[in-house]
């Protein structure tokens, strides 16, 4: 099989797991009171005071027919309320009665139990790993709203703790990296920090919508002719939005304002995509050594980039 094919069996095989993981969770007990499509309606109807028809419909993807027909079984349970739009009389929007609430608190009950009991099948590191791979899928293929606007400022007390927490979580959820990891941050970052006034390094921190979602650093090297670039970060929500390419680029920008001859970085083979972020900057590969890693044995690389 050519190599589009396989990973088109990838995925489909996926969607067979996924769909049937999500159908255990969804079917409940053989009594439920509620159909799936009936359940489906009062969750997404929970979660504002009034919701359009149209609305409804085009989030749970129903026709107009399959939706009126759920919508009157609803109605005619007392759990909720169609109306008039006093913005524009010729849509309806409807609502959950005071019934209808309690309905939703008990579905909900039942969904945090029955997630709770298939997340309660793996341990801290395993459930850790779940999620983080829950988030890529997300950040990727999930419905985007227009983009934020990005901003690179420099830290500013706070961001030091941040970005030491946000490499040992994201690491530890993605890769299963161990604590030493977190360690290894925490010492450049304290590095950093005692170098402060230092006029040839710099850091930025990346935002997106006010959300802090990034962060890079540059930092003197073993010599005075070569910079370091440190700790790129991007959390899942930045991915695929250009984020580490303007934070690399900052840092490849400011050090060659400052005067250095090249600039250098250190990382781990199995980062395929900080490494594409590297190449395409310029960066290439001059060393590569087997390392005992945080808690897996891992290829170190260092890149160099002549100014």
């Amino acid at each position: 099989m050519t190599e589009q094919t396989d990973r088109v069996a990838t995925v489909r095989a996926f969607n067979r797991l996924y769909t049937g993981v999500i159908g255990v969770l969804d079917e409940g007990p053989a009594d439920a009171e509620y159909s799936l499509s009936e359940a489906r309606v009062i969750f997404e109807l929970a979660q504002q005071d009034t919701t359009q028809v149209t609305d409804l419909r085009k989030r749970l993807d129903l026709d107009a027919g399959y939706a009126s027909r759920l919508l009157t079984r609803l109605d005619g349970r007392g759990l909720l309320v169609r109306e008039r739009s006093d913005e524009d009389a010729r849509r309806q929007v409807i609502r959950l009665t005071e019934n209808g609430r309690k309905a939703f608190a008990v579905l909900d009950a039942r969904s945090v139990d029955r997630i709770g009991s298939l997340l309660g099948r793996f341990g801290d590191d395993e459930q850790g790993r779940l999620l983080g791979a829950m988030d890529t899928i997300t950040s990727l293929v999930g419905e985007r709203p227009s983009d934020p606007t990005l901003v690179l400022r420099p830290p500013r007390p706070g961001d030091f703790g941040w970005v030491v927490h946000r490499h040992g979580a994201l690491y530890s959820r993605e890769y299963g990296w161990d604590e030493r990891f977190e360690a290894l941050v925490a010492r450049v970052v304290a590095d950093y920090v005692d170098r402060r006034g230092e006029p040839r390094q710099a850091g930025w921190i990346a935002e997106l919508g006010g959300e802090r979602v990034g962060s890079i650093f540059c930092m003197p090297g073993e010599d005075e002719r070569t910079a370091k670039l440190r700790m790129l970060l991007l959390e899942p929500a930045a991915r695929g939005r250009g984020v580490g390419k303007r934070l690399v680029t900052e840092c490849v920008e400011f050090a060659r304002a400052s005067g250095y001859a090249a600039m250098e970085l250190w990382t781990v083979s199995l980062l395929d995509a900080a490494r594409a972020v590297y190449q395409k900057a310029g960066f290439q590969l001059v060393s590569e050594e087997t390392i005992p890693g945080f808690g897996h044995e891992l290829t170190g690389q260092t890149w160099r980039l002549e100014l």
